[in-house]
């Protein structure tokens, strides 16, 4: 338990109504009326379709004592806190930080905003100081670890209330670092509001969710965020080779280091050899055999090397146990088939990821044909369909277009707007099959000799969302099950 005055600190309050006693405790913290208990404090929180204010008396009905919220109740219950803040979404943060002690200040918090990478860079991050024996905590896309514990993800970037409980269990682990992705969304929404980074990398921006942030420039502002909260004693590290980097660091206070593989910057690395299995990389003036390939890969190895060397970590220590290192699940993860036939599949599902992806096998695959399998998700940003579409013809031997996430819209019309980027002739040599579970099955039935074939668009991801429903859906298990009738 911790007192309502101890929770409140650092919250820019407006006044408070009701009951005046900010001595109070606190046993429970919510944002959902139907989980408050009694002596919770209910933060209410407005949301795209919901108003956490329309649920006040049912939170307090349900044993709540202490409201914060934007707007004052017309009823106050004289037993009842009222907190009126300007922000609750902030406050949530910073309440929920002060809640749990302030996690983020007993450990080693290091963040990564950017459009892609920031999934593998912050698991390379996690893997490479577990290696080098320390103790620590992961928060990505994919899964979330406490020390060596597996915590199922549910978002890029967790709740305020789930965040800093994830960080106290960390504390109670005893964990030095935690390495984090940190979305645009959750920027926007203040989920990292009260934390304390140690440390921010800045990978790059391309065009996705503006669907939700509407325009290029409030996309890139809520990435700025996460830069602008940063202190004298911390560091940001940013590409450099990506123009916005520098937008980010406008106005920061923090250290900052820059990375590059194209100009001289305070990290570099340079391609030396690449192919189907891996690349040779000059990192830090020393070459090294990586089983990634291509440049994004090259890029997400130099980030990780950077933070590592920032962190005191030894070069040849880091370098060591970085070229034993493979792909993270559902990043260019392979496998292979009879008939010398790879398959890969990858999250790329932005124009940019896609293209990078393409390039990356058409550079490493020489001159063997591509078959890319790919779709859009629904309910999302449309403008990328058909430069989806585009892309993936540009790029591929052949197309097979299907059904990625389409939540509530018709797949087929998703496909439909697809094709909007294909001429005539592309679209002849184009597959469309609503089904991807049968359009993975028939790239690889159709996949000549020493074909390479991408499965793009879901990665990591063991479900498809259909009309609300989430089904297992694992494309590399679809993937291994045919490629093992095709040898049979």
């Amino acid at each position: 338990m911790i007192s309502l005055k101890l929770i409140l600190k650092n919250i820019e309050i407006e006044k408070i109504a009701g009951s005046m006693d900010t001595n109070i405790e606190i046993e429970n913290l919510t944002y959902d009326s139907r989980t408050a208990t009694f002596k919770s404090l209910f933060i209410a929180i407005r949301g795209n379709s919901y108003d956490g204010h329309n649920y006040i008396e049912s939170a307090i009905e349900n044993g709540a004592c202490a409201i914060v919220c934007e707007e004052l109740p017309k009823k106050i219950s004289p037993s009842v806190s009222y907190i009126l803040t300007k922000d609750s979404h902030y406050s949530l943060g910073v309440i929920a930080s002060n809640y749990y002690n302030n996690p983020s200040n007993k450990i080693k918090l290091v963040g990564i905003t950017g459009t892609n990478g920031k999934t593998t860079t912050v698991t390379l991050l996690y893997n490479l100081f577990t290696d080098l024996g320390y103790k620590c905590g992961l928060i990505s896309t994919i899964e979330n670890y406490v020390g060596k514990v597996r915590v199922e993800a549910t978002h890029t970037t967790p709740d305020p209330l789930s965040l800093n409980n994830l960080l106290y269990q960390m504390n109670l682990e005893g964990c030095e670092y935690c390495f984090m992705e940190v979305s645009s969304h959750a920027l926007s929404q203040e989920r990292v509001s009260g934390l304390t980074f140690y440390g921010a990398i800045f990978s790059n921006i391309t065009h996705d969710h503006l669907d939700y942030h509407k325009t290029f420039i409030e996309y890139i502002k809520a990435k700025k965020r996460l830069f602008d909260t940063l202190d004298k004693n911390a560091f940001a590290l940013i590409n450099s080779d990506d123009k916005n980097g520098e937008t980010m660091i406008q106005n920061c206070n923090a250290k900052v280091y820059r990375y590059s593989t194209h100009s001289p910057a305070d990290f570099n690395c340079k391609i030396v050899e690449k192919g189907m299995d891996g690349m040779q990389l000059n990192i830090g003036g020393t070459e090294i055999w990586s089983r990634f390939i291509g440049e994004h890969n090259a890029y997400n190895l130099l980030a990780v090397y950077a933070t590592a060397i920032l962190l005191n970590a030894q070069h040849d220590q880091v370098l060591t146990s970085l070229s034993k290192m493979g792909s993270v699940a559902g990043r260019l993860e392979y496998t292979k088939g009879a008939e010398d036939l790879t398959v890969f599949v990858d999250y790329a599902h932005t124009p940019d990821a896609l293209e990078n992806v393409l390039k990356t096998l058409n550079d490493s695959s020489q001159g063997r044909e591509l078959i890319t399998v790919f779709g859009c998700g629904g309910n999302r940003d449309r403008s990328k369909r058909p430069k989806m579409g585009q892309i993936a013809a540009k790029y591929s031997t052949k197309i097979v277009v299907t059904s990625d996430n389409p939540r509530f819209e018709d797949p087929d019309l998703i496909i439909e707007e697809i094709k909007e980027g294909l001429t005539a002739v592309e679209r002849m040599r184009a597959l469309f099959i609503t089904d991807r579970r049968e359009a993975i099955r028939t790239a690889i039935a159709i996949a000549p000799k020493e074909a390479v074939i991408l499965i793009a668009g879901k990665g990591h991801e063991t479900y498809q969302d259909i009309n609300g429903i989430k089904s297992h859906f694992d494309d590399m298990e679809i993937v291994k099950e045919f490629l093992n009738q095709k040898i049979v």
